[in-house]
């Protein structure tokens, strides 16, 4: 594991003190240097230790995002932008020291333009708060890693999540961005129209970057109509061969299920501990379908029909909005459940994805590397495009189960490669992935990626260490 503790201090780049009293007078109690407010800034949801940077901004507008990383560039000084904290692979952490910008101040949704089915809002604007915005419209933004987090950093980190089998990942449904460059310039990358043949495509070269390009500010973001009906549905199988036997048969046949998801039966026991449920505790698939009452009944008819062929029992509906919200909550929480159940534990999460016809193969090789694990392990997954997460809760002060985990977890991520799938379908590479993005990128594209990264940012200030080395 690329370890932040096993970075040398040397790699900390000390805060100029002319840098700290200028942002000290420009932001007043904006800009803070406290130990408690750094470490918070240096933490995410992966395993790493905390890797505080020196200082924090607070920043409201883009234009203050502009003015710190302008200062920040003219003394070298590192930049990482910060969202909610929700990232798992260490993309927040200041390994090289420097400022981090936090722009979860910066929630304000900016336009809603229903007509056109787009909206516009600031980096720290969350999904949830944007639906929220989005009631009385009769629109909706589908894209649902699980986690609250804000829409900057799911584009920062192109994420996708529960609904990606039917309305794809943020790399679909981004349509522009206002970006501060390391020089502290403001670029808009594309207007409101749907498809543009102007250029190079500058919103796709910053969604995925992980912040190592360019610091998001603003997001345009594609909505879509709230379904006439939604019906989900949860049915259980006597094997994960053919739980994900059924997925294969269900996508490959055309139903287009909006969310189509794995929970294996330790996290299904984890689930209903967790969340009171009482959920068989067997390998699961979570269903939902949208669209015309019709159409709904249709796709729910056809799926239950080839799941009962390939084993599935005890189909369960939910078509109350109460009842699925009830349902999706239970599935979004399984990661904090697996904490759960280890107390003070932390995980180490796989996210290969691979193609749909290399599913079964794929994760019953990973449920083999894993049932050798001397920790608890699961598996659950957005299995209708072919991308699944294991989940390894080790006790990170064990220096033998760091090791371990990482020994399964390279084996589960090069059988993903060696399928022609990827090391991450929606986590991105961060801090834990850079050595896997080696072997699938291979050295030409590799080198392609770090010519960029010089020619848009040379002193290398935006997110330094992540991603790959220069």
């Amino acid at each position: 594991m690329n370890h932040p503790q096993a970075f040398p201090e040397a790699l900390r780049r000390p805060l100029p003190e002319a840098l700290a009293a200028s942002l000290r007078e420009r932001f007043g109690e904006r800009f803070s240097t406290a130990a408690a407010v750094c470490e918070h800034h240096g933490r995410d949801e992966s395993p790493f230790p905390p890797t505080p940077p020196d200082a924090v901004v607070f920043a409201h507008t883009t234009e203050e995002v502009a003015e710190v990383v302008a200062q920040c560039r003219a003394r070298r000084v590192p930049v990482i932008a910060y969202g909610v904290g929700s990232s798992l692979e260490g993309h927040l952490l200041a390994v090289h020291g420097g400022i981090s910008i936090d722009v979860s101040r910066m929630n304000r949704v900016l336009a809603i333009n229903a007509e056109d089915l787009t909206a516009t809002v600031q980096a720290g604007v969350t999904r949830k708060q944007l639906n929220e915005a989005l009631k009385s419209t009769g629109l909706f933004f589908p894209i649902d890693p699980g986690a609250d987090a804000s829409l900057g950093g799911m584009a920062a980190t192109r994420a996708s999540g529960t609904n990606a089998v039917r309305y794809g990942t943020m790399k679909e449904n981004v349509l522009g961005l206002t970006v501060v460059t390391a020089d502290g310039k403001v670029v808009r990358t594309a207007s409101r129209a749907k498809k543009s043949s102007a250029g190079y495509d500058l919103t796709r070269l910053f969604v995925g970057s992980e912040g190592t390009l360019g610091v998001i500010t603003e997001v345009t973001v594609r909505l879509y109509p709230v379904p006439e009906a939604m019906s989900a549905a949860v049915v259980s199988f006597p094997s994960l061969a053919q739980a994900i036997d059924a997925v294969i048969r269900i996508i490959q046949l055309g139903v287009p299920v909006a969310r189509c998801e794995y929970v294996c039966e330790r996290s299904i026991r984890a689930i209903n501990a967790y969340s009171h449920t009482t959920l068989r505790e067997a390998p699961t698939l979570f269903f939902e379908f949208h669209g015309s009452e019709t159409s709904v009944h249709e796709q729910a008819e056809l799926a239950q029909q080839i799941a009962h062929e390939l084993g599935g029992q005890d189909f369960e509906w939910a078509t109350r909005p109460e009842d699925r919200t009830r349902l999706w909550t239970a599935r979004h929480n399984v990661y904090f459940a697996g904490l759960q159940v280890r107390p003070g534990a932390r995980a180490i999460t796989t996210d290969t994805c691979v193609p749909i016809s290399r599913l079964s193969e794929s994760i019953t090789g990973a449920r083999r590397i894993l049932d050798s694990a001397s920790f608890p392990t699961m598996i659950v997954g957005h299995v209708g495009d072919g991308n699944f997460h294991s989940m390894l809760v080790i006790d990170p002060d064990d220096p033998a189960e760091m090791a371990e985990a990482e020994r399964l977890n390279d084996a589960i991520v090069r059988l993903a490669l060696s399928m022609d799938g990827t090391c991450t379908g929606e986590h991105g590479v961060g801090l834990h992935k850079m050595r896997f993005l080696e072997e699938e990128a291979g050295d030409d594209a590799l080198d392609l990626m770090r010519r960029i990264k010089r020619a848009l940012d040379p002193d290398n200030i935006l997110n330094p260490g992540k991603i790959f080395a220069l």
